[in-house]
């Protein structure tokens, strides 16, 4: 999502205009090994036209009843919560190869949620083995409250496997495009708004409502990614809800994140940006490996938030200034400084982080050639797309509804609208250093003999 915001001085009012809706899930036909998947992603409803809106209480609850009727829980050997789950690639695929040929095309939920595991933290090759390890922590699942799959005791997200394989088949797009989403006024839409406001003598709820109207649909882009898949609704409905919080359309869960408008008023003034925005991209440190390439480690919180002020030109076009609002800037830095806390209190921006620890796994692979170093071969029935195994067909988001929101400072309004999120999976992979330690944990993390895809 894309700021736009205007200072606007003709009463003693700030009014805020946000591009936001609600999001639910009215799924198109799943692929048979995705039956099931096609929920609500963070309370988000998508219509067949691909319009975005906020699921009332009735269909989220209505959803959440059938979607526990078709939740198989972990058997006990997942369900306790591990600080180290090793999930086997080769393992993995051989699962999936018995599900699809023995049970009609349906997966197993252990393998649909990757058996509960919650983040990614160490890639572990087995050239013996001629396989690669995902390790991290993980535990049994449920679902919770608003229809999410996280784990029983910590409440944060599992892994899904139509994630993984997104992030694996679209890698050399991440590497050629990159991979990201935004929610931006159309051209025209900019034009429009411009001309109302023009002829604007006085500031009331009125106002709002024609801003709004004027504004019309803004426009879902997607880049490198399919448009129909869960990952990118997860990229739509973080962006959203980052921009739900910043004009306060939505409270907080952590008070050290206020509300970009609260941020405002608190210093009692506007923003000097006519035109601040902010997106979400990949924060992550250097990453550790051993020095015979056979461990890595994703090091740093995984997601920073970034801002930048823009310039809207008369025919509705917007372009980078390179600069930014102070006051823009410190919301950034108070959300990014403060993620961890969020994403405790928020799955989807968990969500968020581990669709982008999956990004920088996929091209960490690719740029290494690991599977090269595990003995070749590689996983085609998870890197290629096939009618064997294809990801989940979802409505894609297009058009999210322009809504208003505004308070009182000074003698300005503002008209804003923001958000973005960005995945630079490659940028991250290029940069690592060795840490020696990290071979203790590849020999500890070795499959067992009875050659399960999955154990702690």
């Amino acid at each position: 999502m894309w700021a736009n915001t205007v200072l606007f001085k003709r009463s003693s009012a700030m009014a805020v205009v946000l591009v936001v809706g609600t999001l639910a899930i009215l799924p198109t036909t799943a692929t048979a090994q995705f039956l099931g998947q096609n929920r609500a992603v963070g309370g988000i409803l998508v219509d067949p036209s691909g319009a975005v809106r906020l699921a009332t209480a009735f269909e989220v609850d209505a959803d959440i009843a059938k979607l526990r009727q078709r939740l198989e829980q972990a058997g006990p050997e997942l369900n306790g919560a591990v600080e180290l789950r090793k999930v086997s690639l080769r393992g993995l695929e051989a699962a999936i190869q018995s599900a699809l040929a023995n049970n009609q095309g349906w997966l197993p939920d252990e393998i649909r949620y990757l058996a509960g595991l919650q983040r990614i933290r160490y890639v572990l090759i087995y050239p013996d083995q001629n396989d690669i390890v995902l390790v991290g922590p993980g535990e049994g699942w449920k679902l919770d409250d608003a229809g999410n799959t996280v784990g029983i005791t910590t409440g944060q997200p599992v892994l899904h496997l139509e994630d993984l394989l997104v992030a694996l088949r679209t890698v050399n797009a991440a590497r050629t495009e990159g991979i990201s989403v935004s929610i931006d006024p159309t051209a025209e839409g900019r034009q429009r708004f411009e001309q109302f406001m023009s002829r604007q003598t006085t500031f009331n709820r009125g106002v709002v409502a024609g801003l709004a109207n004027a504004m019309g649909p803004q426009k879902i882009t997607y880049t490198g990614i399919p448009e129909g898949s869960h990952f990118a609704r997860v990229l739509m409905v973080a962006d959203h809800r980052m921009k739900r919080l910043a004009m306060n359309f939505e409270k907080s869960p952590v008070k050290e994140i206020p509300g970009f408008l609260d941020l405002l008023k608190s210093k009692r003034r506007s923003a000097n940006s006519a035109t601040p925005r902010w997106w979400m991209a990949c924060n992550y440190e250097p990453l550790a490996r051993s020095e015979d390439r056979l461990a890595w480690e994703l090091r740093g919180p995984g997601v920073k938030a970034m801002t930048e002020d823009e310039f809207v030109a008369a025919d509705g076009t917007v372009r980078g200034t390179g600069q930014e609002d102070p006051t823009a800037k410190e919301w950034a830095e108070r959300l990014t400084a403060n993620y961890e806390k969020l994403a405790q209190k928020d799955p989807i921006f968990a969500e968020l982080r581990n669709l982008m620890d999956m990004c920088v796994v996929a091209a960490l692979i690719e740029k290494e050639d690991l599977t090269g170093l595990a003995g070749g071969g590689g996983f085609p029935l998870l890197t290629a797309a096939t009618d064997d195994l294809d990801i989940g067909k979802w409505h894609a988001p297009q058009t999210l509804a322009t809504q208003c929101s505004y308070l009182k400072i000074g003698r300005k309004y503002v008209i804003t609208a923001s958000g973005g999120v960005q995945i630079e999976s490659w940028e991250v992979a290029s940069k690592s250093q060795v840490d020696e330690q990290l071979k203790a944990v590849h020999s500890k993390a070795a499959t067992p003999s009875d050659k399960t895809w999955r154990w702690n």
